[in-house]
C-alpha cells in the first residue's frame, strides 16, 4: 500500500472536456505520487485517452486544474509538458520509419556540434537508452526493419531519453512479446526505483495487478472508484469498470460439432516453408491458436484467406479443395478474417460505419451495370449495428471516431454481413476494454452455436483456455500439440508453445 505521507507529483482536480455531443471528461480527479506506478483503467469510452492527452499537452480541458509538485501548470503544447518532465508514450507508434533508430530518438532534439547534428553523440546515448529497455539493436537500424514490437521498445527508449518525472505509458505492451514485456516490466520497476513515476493505462488486467501501487478506475467519464494495492484484484476492477459483476466472462455452451469445415493438409507457410500444417476445423467449433510471438500463427490465417500464397500443401472448405490466391478466393469459398491491426488492415478510418461494412460485399451486392447498391448497404449496416450493439449517434459516423471496442464490432460487422462459413479472428480482443470483451466472446459463442467454424489466434493463455474447443498450439512455425478442452492449461499450452513438450507429430509416431 502506498504511504499516505508520500509527496504528490502529479495532481487532477476535477477536469472537464466536452467533444461536440459527447462530454468525454466530467469533473475527473486523481494524483501520482513520487516514486509510484497509478494505473487508470476503463472500459472503451471511459475518457482515459482524453484524459491523459490533457496531461501531455496533446488537448485542452474545459475547466479544472493540473498540479505539477504543487503548482498549477497549463500545458498548451507538448512541447510545453516534455519541457516539465511529463511525458506520453502513446499506444499508436509515433516514429519516422525511415530514420535510424537513434535519430528518431533524438528527433527534434538533436546534439550539434560546429553548427551541425552531432550523430556520434547521437548514436553513442542511445545505444544507452536501448540497452535500459532490452532492446539489442544498432541505433543506426532504420525503423523500418524493426518489429512492431521492436519499435514500440523505440517508443519507450525515446520517453526514457527525455528524463521525464511523469512517463505515461498508454497500453504499451499491445505489441510486445511475452519476453519484450517482461523486460518492460524490468524496466518500469528501474525507473520507479529512480524517482519517475508512472500512469499506466491498459486492459489487461492481470498487467495492472502486477505493476501497480494504486489504481484508479474510469467509467463513462468520471471517478468510478479507486483501489490500493491490497485491493486489486480482477473481480474488483471488473466491477467497478462495467458497473457490474461479469459473473461468467467467458460465454460457452457445449455446442456439438458438425461436418469438416476447413481441412488443412502439408500447408507450408511462406514464412516457415519447411514445416507442414495439419489440422481441421468443424462446424460450430471454437478452435483458439496458441503460441508465442514469431510462432506463425498470423502467417498461417493470411494463408488461409489468401494474403499469402502457400507453398504446398491442400485446404479444403466444406469437404471441396479450394486455390487460394487472393482474399477475393477466400471470400468466395466462405472463408473471412479479421485482422490483428484494425486500424490498418481492418478499417478505413476516414469512412463512415456504413461504408466501411460496405466494402467486402460490394462486389456480391452491385446492381446490373456494376453500380453500388445502398439499399442493401443500409440494410447489412442496419442489421449489424443492431446485432452487434456498435454504440454510434447513427451510421454516418466516421470510424476513426468510435472507440477501440465498436471499431472491432464494425470490422467484424462487415465481415457477418456475407454469413462466411469459416471465421478467422487474429486477436479478436487486442486493446478493448473488458466489457467489449466479453460482448465480442458472446458473440463467438453464438456463431459457434449457429454452425459457424471458428478459428482465433490469442497471446491471452486466459482467452484462449476460456473460449476455446480445442486448441492449436504452435512453436516456431510447427504445431506442437492440439488439447482438448479438458486438457488446456496454462502449464501445458506454455509447454508446447516453447518447445519443451513432444510435438504432436511426435506423440503420433512414438
Amino acid at each position: 500500500m502506498t504511504d499516505s505521507s508520500a509527496v504528490r507529483r502529479l495532481e487532477v482536480r476535477n477536469i472537464c472536456k466536452s467533444f461536440p455531443g459527447v462530454r468525454a471528461l466530467n469533473n475527473v480527479s486523481l494524483h501520482l505520487n513520487q516514486n509510484e506506478v497509478l494505473s487508470v483503467v476503463g472500459e472503451n469510452g471511459a475518457g482515459k485517452s482524453t484524459l491523459m492527452k490533457i496531461l501531455a499537452g496533446v488537448q485542452k480541458q474545459d475547466s479544472g486544474d493540473i498540479l505539477l509538485e504543487g503548482q498549477p501548470v497549463g500545458f498548451r503544447t507538448v512541447r510545453d509538458a516534455l519541457d516539465n518532465g511529463v511525458a506520453l508514450i502513446h499506444q499508436e507508434l509515433n516514429l519516422a520509419d525511415n530514420l535510424e533508430v537513434g535519430a528518431n530518438i533524438f528527433l527534434g532534439r538533436e546534439p550539434l556540434r560546429r553548427g551541425l547534428i552531432d550523430d556520434d553523440s547521437i548514436n553513442e546515448q542511445s545505444a544507452e537508452f536501448l540497452r535500459r529497455v532490452g532492446l539489442e539493436v544498432s541505433p543506426r537500424t532504420l525503423v523500418r526493419e524493426l518489429t512492431i514490437g521492436q519499435q514500440q521498445l523505440v517508443e519507450i527508449a525515446k520517453a526514457v531519453s527525455i528524463d521525464a518525472r511523469v512517463l505515461i505509458m498508454d497500453e504499451p505492451t499491445s505489441s510486445l512479446s511475452a519476453g519484450e514485456s517482461e523486460r518492460l516490466f524490468e524496466v518500469i520497476h528501474d525507473l520507479r526505483r529512480s524517482g519517475v513515476s508512472m500512469m499506466y493505462i491498459s486492459h489487461r488486467l492481470a498487467e495492472v495487478q502486477h505493476l501497480s501501487d494504486r489504481v484508479t478506475v474510469l467509467r463513462d467519464g468520471e471517478n468510478a472508484g479507486h483501489l490500493q494495492r491490497d485491493e486489486v484484484n480482477h473481480d474488483s476492477l471488473v466491477r467497478l469498470m462495467v458497473g457490474r459483476d461479469v459473473s461468467r466472462f467467458y460465454s460457452r455452451q457445449p455446442h456439438e460439432a458438425g461436418e469438416v469445415a476447413v481441412q488443412v493438409k502439408d500447408l507450408a507457410t511462406s514464412t516457415w516453408p519447411a514445416h507442414r500444417l495439419n489440422f481441421e476445423v468443424r462446424a460450430g467449433e471454437i478452435v483458439g491458436v496458441a503460441g508465442l510471438v514469431g510462432a506463425g500463427r498470423t502467417e498461417m490465417l493470411r494463408t488461409l484467406f489468401g494474403v499469402d500464397r502457400p507453398l504446398a500443401g491442400e485446404i479444403s472448405v466444406g469437404g471441396q479443395t479450394v486455390t487460394l490466391k487472393s482474399p477475393e478466393d477466400a471470400i468466395n469459398a466462405g472463408i473471412a478474417l479479421v485482422p490483428e491491426d484494425r486500424k490498418q488492415q481492418g478499417l478505413i478510418l476516414e469512412m463512415a460505419i456504413r461504408h466501411n461494412i460496405g466494402l467486402a460485399g460490394l462486389r456480391r451486392n452491385a446492381l446490373s451495370g456494376g453500380f453500388l447498391n445502398f439499399a442493401q448497404e443500409r440494410r447489412d449496416t442496419t442489421e449489424m449495428v443492431e446485432r452487434l450493439r456498435v454504440k454510434t449517434p447513427d451510421s454516418e459516423q466516421l470510424a476513426g471516431n468510435l472507440s477501440g471496442g465498436n471499431q472491432q464490432k464494425v470490422v467484424l460487422g462487415k465481415w457477418l454481413a456475407l454469413r462466411p462459413k469459416v471465421l478467422l479472428l487474429d486477436e479478436p480482443t487486442r486493446g478493448i476494454d473488458v466489457g467489449a470483451k466479453q460482448e465480442i466472446y458472446q458473440l463467438m459463442d453464438e456463431l459457434a452455436g449457429l454452425g459457424m467454424a471458428i478459428l482465433f489466434v490469442s497471446s491471452e493463455m486466459e482467452e484462449v483456455i476460456g473460449m476455446s474447443d480445442r486448441a492449436i498450439v504452435m512453436h516456431e512455425g510447427r504445431i506442437t500439440g492440439q488439447l482438448q478442452r479438458d486438457e488446456l492449461t496454462e502449464e501445458g499450452v506454455m509447454q508446447l508453445a516453447t518447445g519443451t513438450a513432444k510435438s504432436h507429430e511426435e506423440r503420433k509416431t512414438g
